[in-house]
């Protein structure tokens, strides 16, 4: 079982103007997914993921980046940051229970008499 996880943290607020800057991101709306590269009986991998959002320290601003020259790897540089590393391992840790539950489920439904 190995498992990728890739960000999505393309979805932002910002304010208008903050602090003498134009477009300051203060919060992230973040999607951690995970993908196993061991397939299920239809040939789809298995996958899982974890969402929220977390509010960023805007009371610096000495290292600004232009809303418009903010790249995904800076937001989720931001993202990882504000959240730890522990919380981070935390969600990667649940993603890997919910596949591990997918493949070896541990209640499974069934309809009787069909």
């Amino acid at each position: 079982m190995a498992i990728s996880y890739e960000w999505d943290v393309s979805n932002v607020d910002y304010y208008p103007e903050y602090d003498g800057q134009n477009k300051v991101i203060f919060n992230v709306h973040w999607r951690l997914n995970g993908v196993d590269s061991e397939v299920d009986a239809e040939g789809n991998p298995y996958s899982a993921g974890v969402y929220g959002s977390v509010g960023l320290d805007v009371s610096d601003l000495s290292g600004f980046i232009n809303y418009d020259s903010v790249t995904v790897s800076d937001v989720q540089g931001w993202v990882e940051s504000a959240l730890g590393a522990d919380q981070v391992q935390e969600y990667k840790d649940n993603i890997d229970g919910q596949i591990a539950e997918l493949k070896n489920p541990s209640v499974v439904h069934g309809v009787i008499g069909s």
